[in-house]
Parts: structure tokens; sequence; C-alpha cells
């Protein structure tokens, strides 16, 4: 460690916000080179052109050895580099359970040195299966259901252990299937809710690392576990319940280490005891929750709990599926609101206004009878009665029953279960509610906030408001299209479309560290992704696999974490399965126009075809299928052709060029006019085209023309669906149109985006025809009012509002553009 530098005082930079792995000091990892990243703040505020031209990293295995200035791990000596992202750890090979301290230095532009940061850590969780040394346990006498109507309670396990000497560190590995709450001691284990997440359980089941020191203690001690149905049992969707399994299973590892030196382990083994006779009585994602209160065994998770009437547990061997550590910031409580109003719709009926369209559930105050079902309903919606409108719910059961064990104050909230909402529903209360009985938590996958959109126009900012809510309430740990009906899937096409703005709005890299391996998980055999991932199904079979622009996010979305977080490791882990889905689609159509094999061919989903109002053409807005897929087939091409100059696949990168030119030629000989008109004449079709750059440069401007010539037939408006809206809006600015895209976007009748905030909206809905003022709701089966799709707009807001642009020649934000655009009146913006 030399240093040969100007006093550190000078130092015009300096590095603080530490992360490993896109994480604050994470713990229970197992990537073994993990990668290290910092932010620089400028220390003089006036100067200009101040930034990092070297660094030195340190990392040790005790904070002691880091402060002490002898890292025994690692040490980079000073590093001539600008790089503060992805730098890879390269020192002693890391072991399972081990602990890493590091800190950081800087040199600015004249080799000024700064201070060591602040340190942080990261701690290795278990690297091999081995290491868990623990079995799956579950009930040897399971709940056995009657019908289909019926559904197992949730199941209790428990286990009590002494210890002989004071606790110097505890750290607990957890995971279940189903998912789980875990306490020690009566005291709850963290703050995730519904772990360990939606994987496909078949293949990888994330665990959970938690520092359970202050819980453990000398002398008697206890852990008791509930297990829901989560995601593993619950109905989903056409694939119905017991989709993965139907044996709720715990697996823990308890490492105790005490003051005298000595370690205890405790695990998940035939020692346990279990029970399905608890409150928790029914519970699913879609099921909503049902607790009984009189069915509730005070200090069945403490120390001393006669447990004499519970069940000893059924052991199972770990399994071939990968026991793997959660690198997405888990789903938890974020914020929590009040209602704005509470109204008094019928006769004991009493509904609450959270004010905004929202995920999660409610936590209860309230005054019950002891027997009387106390009954909570959620809805995004309410009738001209003021009464909960809940027919979009379709099948899904957005109910939360709870039974007091006696008169007087309870209070209480849901364990397994979440809801899509913005009213609430409360009736069977011995007495009449206040406001503030009810508190909304709102819950999501908790990846930070990365970007905030404002301008002059009232209704443009609520817009992007809108949308960043949208994308919270959808972001439970697979981007799912909706958090509210009986779906709530991580449908591809919906975030192929929305990743770019989401990237804007949310710090995504973790979760999409997670979601991308989700998405090769379930790629079929023959290279087919799958129309959502998690995929509960067979994608070797025919159904929900292998659908233009829906497969195609496996391309899409690992392309942005490149462009957005400079991530070259996600690209190069995942380019074979990029390269495999582009094979796929060339093998079943060697004449380069995708004709076969597109699967459920959901084309561009509600477009204006779909609408149903008075006065609106009732079709000519359908990009003809082989049209539509054959774009997308020629952008999944030109992308692979990109990984592999990224990653150094030279041959690759050449075969993919050639095939997107090839690609390229086949669809103008097949689709285009020499007057530039694209076959069906769509405003889709250009926008798609224009977009993919599949249009020779004498011909854009035609395409361009013809773009802004549809629009007129449809009054002015959009008639483009999910795939194709935001790209028209990016294409009609470069193209020359900027006033026509603000035309666009600052409409507020039908259809347009403003319309629904017009009609109340909060959040952005599936349909463009969700709810009508004076016509009432539309299409009961598909109408979500909480769907991001069309909310993808807000990539133009970024990039063309506020003006922030990343460049494809410099990812990671290292170069970027600031090219804002004003138009439509506006006179301010800031993002």
């Amino acid at each position: 460690m030399s240093d040969t530098t100007t006093t550190s005082n000078n130092a015009t930079v300096t590095p603080f916000c530490l992360r490993c792995e896109y994480r604050k000091s994470p713990v229970g990892m197992d990537v073994t080179r993990p990668r290290l990243g910092w932010k620089l703040e400028q220390i003089d505020k006036k100067r200009r052109g101040c930034h990092q031209t070297a660094y030195e990293i340190e990392v040790a295995s005790t904070l002691a050895l880091l402060h002490d200035g002898s890292p025994d791990l690692w040490s980079t000596d000073k590093v001539q580099s600008d790089e503060t992202i992805h730098i890879e750890y390269d020192g002693k090979p890391l072991q399972s359970r081990q602990s890493c301290f590091w800190r950081v230095r800087v040199w600015d532009e004249e080799d000024c040195v700064s201070p060591w940061s602040d340190p942080a850590s990261w701690n290795m969780g278990l690297l091999e299966k081995s290491d868990w040394d623990a079995q799956w346990i579950e009930e040897k006498e399971p709940y056995q259901v009657k019908d289909d109507s019926d559904f197992p309670p949730a199941v209790s396990f428990r286990k009590e252990f002494s210890l002989d000497s004071p606790v110097r560190r505890a750290t607990a590995y957890v995971t279940g299937l189903g998912t789980y709450e875990m306490f020690v001691n009566g005291s709850r284990v963290g703050d995730h809710v519904l772990a360990p997440e939606w994987t496909d359980y078949r293949a990888r089941i994330q665990y959970q690392t938690f520092d359970v020191t202050d819980l453990v203690s000398q002398g008697a001690n206890a852990i008791g576990a509930w297990v829901g149905m989560g995601w593993y049992m619950s109905t989903l969707m056409a694939f119905g319940r017991f989709a993965y399994g139907k044996d709720h299973r715990l697996l823990v590892r308890l490492e105790i280490e005490l003051e005298d030196g000595s370690v205890e382990t405790i695990i998940t083994d035939d020692s346990w005891k279990s029970n399905h006779d608890g409150p928790i009585r029914l519970n699913g994602i879609y099921e909503g929750e049902d607790y009984d209160a009189s069915l509730e065994t005070p200090g069945w998770n403490q120390p001393e709990f006669d447990d004499s009437g519970w069940k000893q547990v059924k052991t199972a061997p770990l399994g071939e599926e990968a026991l793997v550590w959660q690198p997405n910031e888990p789903i938890r409580v974020v914020e929590e609101r009040r209602p704005i109003s509470i109204i008094n719709p019928a006769p004991g009926t009493y509904v609450f206004d959270l004010g905004q369209n929202m995920t999660g559930w409610c936590r209860m105050n309230v005054v019950g009878s002891a027997g009387q079902t106390i009954r909570v309903r959620f809805a995004e919606m309410l009738n001209d009665d003021g009464t909960i409108y809940t027919e979009n719910l379709r099948g899904a059961r957005c109910i939360f029953n709870y039974i007091p064990n006696e008169d007087g104050q309870v209070e209480f909230e849901p364990h397994f279960t979440y809801f899509g909402f913005r009213y609430v529903e409360l009736t069977g209360l011995a007495e009449q509610p206040i406001q503030q009985s009810v508190l909304g938590r709102v819950i999501y996958s908790s990846s930070p906030d990365a970007g905030v959109l404002e301008c002059s126009n009232a209704m443009l900012t609520q817009l992007a408001k809108n949308i960043h809510w949208t994308q919270r309430a959808n972001m439970y740990s697979s981007p799912t299209d909706c958090p509210q009906r009986d779906e709530r899937f991580g449908w591809m096409g919906d975030i192929q479309a929305f990743s770019q703005t989401s990237t804007f709005n949310m710090d995504m890299a973790s979760f999409f560290t997670k979601w991308v391996k989700d998405v090769r998980d379930d790629q079929a055999d023959d290279g087919r992704f799958p129309d959502f991932a998690p995929h509960p199904g067979d994608t070797n079979g025919a159904g929900w696999c292998g659908v233009p622009a829906w497969g195609d996010a496996g391309t899409v979305v690992p392309w942005r974490q490149y462009q957005n977080y400079g991530d070259t490791r996600m690209i190069e882990e995942h380019f074979e399965s990029a390269r495999r889905w582009v094979d796929y689609i060339h093998k079943a159509n060697p004449d380069l126009i995708w004709r076969e094999g597109r699967g459920n061919n959901y084309n561009d989903w509600l477009n204006g075809d779909t609408l149903i109002m008075d006065g609106w053409p009732t079709e000519g807005a359908t990009v003809p299928p082989d049209v539509f897929a054959t774009t997308f087939f020629a952008h999944s091409t030109q992308i692979v052709a990109q990984m592999a100059e990224v990653t150094g696949r030279q041959p690759e990168a050449e075969h993919y060029a050639n095939l997107f030119e090839n690609i390229k030629t086949a669809f103008n000989a097949a689709f285009v006019k020499p007057d530039g008109r694209i076959e069906s004449d769509t405003q889709a079709a250009y926008a798609l085209a224009l977009h993919f750059d599949l249009l020779p440069d004498n011909i854009r401007p035609l395409a361009a023309q013809h773009m802004v010539d549809g629009l007129a037939r449809y009054n002015g408006h959009m008639s483009t669906g999910i795939q194709s809206s935001h790209r028209m809006m990016l294409e009609l600015v470069r193209t020359g149109h900027l006033d026509k895209a603000y035309e666009l976007v600052l409409l507020t009748d039908f259809p347009s985006l403003g319309m629904m905030i017009e009609n109340g909206a909060t959040t952005i809905w599936e349909r463009w025809d969700g709810y009508v003022k004076g016509r009432g709701f539309q299409n009961p089966g598909m109408n979500s009012f909480n769907h991001w799709a069309f909310g993808a707009i807000g990539e133009w807001m970024w990039r063309h509002i506020a003006g922030i642009n990343p460049d494809d020649r410099h990812p990671g934000f290292k170069h970027f553009l600031i090219h804002p655009r004003p138009g439509g009146g506006l006179t301010w913006a800031k993002g």
C-alpha cells in the first residue's frame, strides 16, 4: 500500500454509498466474486470537472484489521481507473459464512487522494448444499383437503433448545415452500414479507439470512414458524392450485456462536413439531386470508410452551433444486397511508378511501364481538352508489376475515396474501369505526426510488406519479401485470415494453438480476422463452410460450440492464439463452418472416380495435401478425449481435449482425411499398418499423408521415396497443413531429392517459376505456386499474420532458445526454 500523492485534505471528491452486488452490506451471498461499487461526492461544489482517476480497495475478515490498515483478504493498491461500479473482487477465495469488511479511497483529477470511506461489509451464505446439514420438514399428518373449495390452513412449526453460555452472534438461514414468517422467542425475525418469494421452485429456491443475535439468549429458547400457501400452493391462473406442490415445508439452519467460543447449530430435523389447528385457517396469494383468533395459542413460539398436542414432523432430504441467496431487495412494508375519507353506503357497511391505488393490505383497529366475523374487502374502484366495485377481480378472493375471540378493541392484519386496492370495505363491526381505524400498509419489492419527474403541467406531473405508483404495485419479486385479480403473473410482454421506464423510476438492478434468472429457468429446451416468468407449467409443452414481443423480453430486459447499469456479467451469463431464442425463431422461419411458432400470438395487445366506445373505428388498428412478429425477430437479433460484441464474441457478433440485415431486407421486400406504406397502414406498424430501424433512410420520412396521417383517422388519438404506444411517441420526436407527441400526451378525452386521470386514476389502467364517467365500467373480465404496460410512455416523458437519455456507447450512465425538448406549453420541468 504505497502513496506518493498529495494530502487527502485537498481531494475534490470522496467515495460514499458503498455497494456490493447492487446492495448495501448484503448478507447470505453466494456470489464468490462479488462486484463492488460506490458513488462520488464532490467536496467543492463550485468547482467543475472533478472526477476520479484512481482507486484503492481494501477487504479484511474483521473490522479491526480493516481499521488497522491490515487487509488480509484483498488489497488492490492504487489502480489507475475512473470506474466506480462492477469492480470484481479478486482476493482470497471466499468461504461459506465468511464476513468481509471493505473500504475504498479515490484519487481525483489532480492526483489528490480522498480519505478512506466509511467501512461497508458483505457476508457469505451457504455456498454448498451440504453446508445446510438440515432437512426439509413438513407435516407427518397434513390437513386433508376435502374439495375444490377447501384450502389447507397455515402450518405452525416449533423447536425448543437451550444454551449454556451468553451469545456472541447468531445467524439464521431460512427458506420455505409456501411463504413463511419465523419467530425466535416470540419475536418476528426480519421484515421480509411473503418470503422466500416466487421462483420456479423446481429449479431454484431463494433463502434468506438474518442476524438474530439480539433474539437468542442464554438458557431456554424457542423457534416458531408459520408457513402459508404462497405461490407454491395458491391457485395460479390456468394452472390451478398446488402447481408446484402441496406440502408446507420449512428449512432452517441457526448458527450460534457463544461467548465461551463454542458453536451451537439448530437445524430442521425430526425433533421439530407441527400443528395445522392454528388461527390462520385460509390463506393464499389469490385466496385472501381467514383468521380465527379463538384458535390462537399464546406462547406457541416461545420457550416452555406445552406442545404435547402437536405432532412430530416428517423430514425430506434436500432435492435437486438449487438453494440460492436472494439478490433482490425483499418484499416489505415500504410506506403507510391513512384514509382520506370514510362513507357509509349501507347500514353496517363502511368504505374507506386510501386516496391512492396501491398494493399490500391494511392494519385494522376496530371494535368487534367475540365470534362475529369482521369482513374486510378490497377494491380499486367504487360503483356509483358508493359500494365497492369487485367484478374485475374475477376469481380472486380479495377478502380478509377476522373472528375476534372476545368483545372489544381488536387490532389485526393478514400475513400471507396481498391485495391491489384503493378502497377498503368493513362489515361485522360492533361499533362504528373512525377514519383512523384503518392503516394502509404499502408493500412491494423494496427497490429504491431513483427518480421523480415533475413539470409545469399538473396533469403530466400526475401522470408521472401514476406511472411510478403502478410500478411499485407490480413489483412482487417478479414484474407482474396487475396486483388485484386472479392473475398477478410476470407477463414478459408488459415488462419488455416498460423496462426502460422502470429504470428511470427505480433502481431495478438487483430486481432484474433475480428475475432474468427466472426467465432462464423456464426457457424451453428448443429456445422458446415463456410468456411469463416464473412459469408454473411445462414450457416444453405447447402452451404459454414462444410469443412475439413477450418472449423478446428475454433479450430486451438483459440489454436494458447493460444499458442502464453497465452490467456485462448479466450479458455474459445470459448470452447463450438469448441466442437460443433467436435461433429458435430462425429455425422455424428460414425465409426470415416470422410466421411459424408464435404461440398464443397476442400481437399489439389492447390496440384501438378493442375499444368499444361509440364513434370509434371498429377495425384498422391491428398490425398483421407477420409484420408485428418480424419486427421483434429483427430487434432481438440486433440485441444478440450487440451482446456478442460487448462480450467479445466476434464471430457471433458478425453472424447476428448479418442476420439482422437479412431480416431487414426480407421485411422491406414483404411488407414495405416504395411510397413508404407498410402493410396494414397502421400507426403501430410504422412505430415498430421506425423504432427498430427496419426501414431504409429514404423510406423513413415517408413512413413517419403515414404514421402521422394515421392519427387523423383516429380523431387525433392513438390506435396503438401496449407494444407500440410509447414507441410511436419516441418516433414522433425522432422524425421531427414533436408537436404531435405533445398533442397526444396532453389529451384528456377518450382514449388517452389524461382521460384516465380525468376519471380519477391514481395509477395506469389496463384499458383505455376501463371506466368512463356516464358510461361506467368496461369488460370486467379484463379491466385492471393498475397495469403498467401503457405506462411505458414514461420513457418518452423522461427522455424528452426531463431530457435524460442513456448513451449506449458508454453504458451505466458513464456518459449520458441531457436534451429536454419543451413543447405543449410547458414552462419548466425537473427530474
